[in-house]
């Protein structure tokens, strides 16, 4: 708070203005420029808008999570960014539990390494579902064993390769685990005193939650600072979109696998008649020997064609193509 005058002092400036003494426009450029503080020992090295960006690609990176590690667990996992910040590599390192889940992670090309850190309780439940639980955590953490390591490993795996396409707006990246740490004592990859940032994703795999700490040094990324701005960000994501979504899309529609199944002929019988069926038996269906078969891509009706054989092998040709109009006749004829 600036200093108070006094009655005598306020008739004092006031009479020295009216006498021409004291110039108003001296007073003003008297006035004293604000200082703002700064700690040499923790330099901002990452600015907001650095932070806002990470936080934007860990968004994405926490959607792949969700819609990834379901597929291992079959649970239903979500995914949050709950905060960003920038600390000290000792700050981090200190507030490290024993034991911990730490990867170590090569975040090729650019030089140096980033830390990938799983609350236990987020491990212990990954290990309990995967060995046949319903994905437990413990009530108290202990040491991993020799048998569960692995599965951790397996764990850490899955989330640092979903990095890959997060990151692609800034730097094409080729992680690799270089190794996975339990004791926070032999986690020391950097200096004590150099600046990260951390970016915290809140998980939650089932009835289990917990936190999953991305640990990004400033040296690791001080190549490619400039790109971490959100103007960067998403006009690298605009170009790529304009030249090469639609060839992208293209190339993953291509590679997916539909099935697609030949109908012989249809029939019902009775429950009595179907527990009897015996080696041999004749079943009739409703389609002529000659007649053209249904030919399936998924549930949808999209073929006419005829049966026959290739080498050795049944197969089919076809006479004819179902278009739009005629497919819902036969999407009620596959659920008829």
């Amino acid at each position: 708070m600036a200093d108070v005058l006094s009655q005598s002092e306020i008739d004092a400036l006031l009479n020295g203005l009216s006498t021409g003494e004291l110039d108003a426009t001296e007073l003003q450029q008297t006035d004293e420029k604000k200082v703002k503080d700064y700690d040499f020992a923790r330099p901002a090295k990452f600015s907001k808008e650095h932070l806002r960006t990470l936080e934007i690609i860990h968004e994405h990176y926490g959607r792949l999570i969700s819609t990834t590690l379901p597929l291992y667990v079959r649970k239903n996992v979500t995914v949050a960014v709950a905060n960003s910040e920038t600390v000290t590599f000792s700050e981090f390192s200190n507030a490290l539990s024993n034991p911990v889940i730490l990867g170590i992670v090569n975040f090729s090309p650019l030089q140096g390494t980033i830390l990938m850190e799983i609350q236990t309780n987020l491990g212990f439940a990954f290990i309990d579902r995967m060995l046949g639980g319903d994905g437990t955590a413990l009530e108290k953490a202990r040491p991993f064993t020799d048998i569960e390591m692995p599965l951790i490993q397996r764990f850490l795996e899955i989330c640092m390769n979903l990095l890959v396409e997060p990151w692609q707006n800034v730097l094409e990246i080729a992680p690799t685990m270089e190794r996975i740490e339990t004791n926070p004592q032999f986690a020391q990859v950097i200096s004590p005193t150099d600046m990260i940032a951390i970016v915290t994703l809140n998980i939650k795999m089932g009835d289990t939650e917990g936190l999953m700490n991305v640990c990004l040094p400033y040296f690791t990324l001080e190549s490619v600072m400039d790109r971490l701005n959100t103007k960067y960000w998403y006009s690298s994501m605009q170009r790529s979109g304009d030249e090469n979504y639609s060839e992208y899309l293209e190339s993953l529609i291509r590679r997916v696998d539909v099935p697609i199944k030949a109908v012989l002929g249809r029939c019902q019988v009775s429950v009595n008649d179907f527990i009897h069926l015996q080696r041999g038996d004749i079943i009739r269906l409703d389609n002529h020997t000659e007649g053209d078969l249904k030919i399936f891509v998924g549930s949808i009706y999209k073929f006419d064609a005829l049966p026959g054989t290739v080498r050795d092998n049944y197969a089919v040709r076809v006479t004819s193509v179902i278009r739009e109009e005629e497919e819902e006749h036969g999407r009620d004829a596959i659920t008829g």
